[in-house]
């Protein structure tokens, strides 16, 4: 159903394309070619795609009958969402919005955390996933950085990382500024830096001060665009969609986890025992002294 109505939607953006004003017709343009990502992306991501503004985004809406942007994209969320291989129709989450206002409101979070967790793995394809793990595992010395609520994923992610390559480190270190505990890094090093939108600045810096330091640059972001002209060596875009006010976190989780899994499988016998040793540590203690 989702996927007949953009369909329907493509032909009749396509049909009226010719009587479209210039900037809209750029706007059209962008959809018709890019339906995923405009599917995927939030309106300022689409403006800076398209190169229009938002507002011509919401009069290209209203242009085709809709009453405002959310309402325009929607049909291509819901085709991204038909089209996923993960099913999303199961029987709990129909039987939720019969449970009440509370329940309709869980089964609108739950398709939309289901949604986000199916189109950012979608993004992260074996190449991408295969050129972080290469350079993360070739590196003298891997330095992750993060800000804001991205701060925790990324310790997060170090913090069961090193388990695996002991070489890698969370900075800043002691809430300094980044690029303290990179001056002494140089091109046999990685930066991996995770920022979305609205983009740290500290964070934007900390990769300039890596480039210029001749280090390689990993990101994973909510889009191509941020760092784009810091040519990063490798690039994964998480979705953050929400159905409230703030931004949903579960597609950088995802690439995360997914980036471990790899992690784990690439390290092979070596990462196992330092896994077995770090759980036998911990066991010991809880138990008891280790000493």
């Amino acid at each position: 159903m989702g996927t007949t109505h953009l369909n329907q939607l493509l032909k009749k953006m396509q049909q009226n394309y010719s009587k479209l004003a210039p900037t809209l017709q750029r706007a059209a343009k962008y959809i018709i070619d890019n339906p995923t990502d405009f599917g995927i992306d939030p309106i300022r991501m689409t403006a800076e795609k398209s190169g229009v503004s938002t507002y011509s985004l919401v009069r290209l809406a209203r242009e085709l009958n809709f009453e405002g942007f959310e309402e325009f994209r929607d049909p291509f969320k819901k085709a991204l969402r038909t089209a996923s291989s993960t099913n999303i129709s199961s029987d709990w989450l129909d039987k939720l919005p019969e449970q009440g206002e509370t329940g309709s409101i869980l089964a609108r979070s739950a398709e939309n955390s289901i949604s986000i967790l199916s189109n950012s793995l979608r993004l992260m394809t074996p190449e991408r996933a295969e050129t972080f793990i290469t350079e993360l595992t070739n590196a003298r010395t891997v330095y992750v950085t993060a800000t804001r609520a991205s701060y925790a994923l990324a310790y997060y992610f170090q913090h069961v990382a090193r388990l695996v390559l002991p070489n890698v480190q969370f900075i800043p270190r002691d809430m300094a500024n980044p690029i303290d505990d990179l001056n002494f890094a140089n091109d046999q090093d990685i930066l991996l830096a995770i920022t979305v939108m609205p983009y740290s600045q500290i964070t934007v810096n900390a990769c300039k001060f890596a480039r210029k330091k001749g280090m390689k640059l990993l990101v994973i972001t909510d889009s191509q665009l941020p760092l784009s002209e810091l040519k990063p060596d490798a690039v994964l875009t998480a979705e953050m969609d929400s159905p409230h006010e703030f931004a949903c976190y579960l597609g950088v989780l995802a690439i995360l986890e997914s980036l471990l899994h790899l992690l784990v499988i690439e390290g092979g016998e070596t990462a196992a025992q330092n896994i077995k040793s770090y759980q036998d540590l911990k066991a010991r203690m809880d138990g008891s002294s280790p000493f």
